[in-house]
């Protein structure tokens, strides 16, 4: 398996790894919004206040973690995205067989 850090992106494949990491991206937080609206409404006292800032600090730590756009790991985010379900392979059509390889292997691990 190549490095994901010596992986070249041809200007055609950075297009198809942009829409798919910005879908992604959507996905999840529309998934977080729905979670969150649920517990806005469920406010019933002000620990729950505290509770609902603790879940959005949580959650804004992974996301800044998870979606990192460096090519030199983009193949593992995008195996990750495709582990939790947050990315289809269908987004990645257009990537050269290699990557859509590589990024299968890894996303079955």
């Amino acid at each position: 398996m190549v490095n994901a850090r010596d992986i070249k992106w041809s200007k055609a494949e950075k297009s198809v790894a942009r829409r798919a990491f910005e879908s992604a991206y959507g996905r999840e937080c529309e998934a977080i919004t729905k979670r969150l609206s649920g517990m806005v409404r469920d406010i019933a006292d002000p620990e729950d206040i505290w509770r609902l800032h603790d879940f959005l600090s949580k959650i804004r730590k992974e996301i800044d973690q998870k979606y990192d756009y460096r090519y030199s790991v983009l193949i593992l985010v995008f195996a990750r995205l495709m582990q939790e379900g947050w990315l289809k392979e269908s987004d990645l059509d257009g990537l050269h067989e290699d990557k859509a390889s590589q990024l299968r292997a890894l996303a079955n691990m």
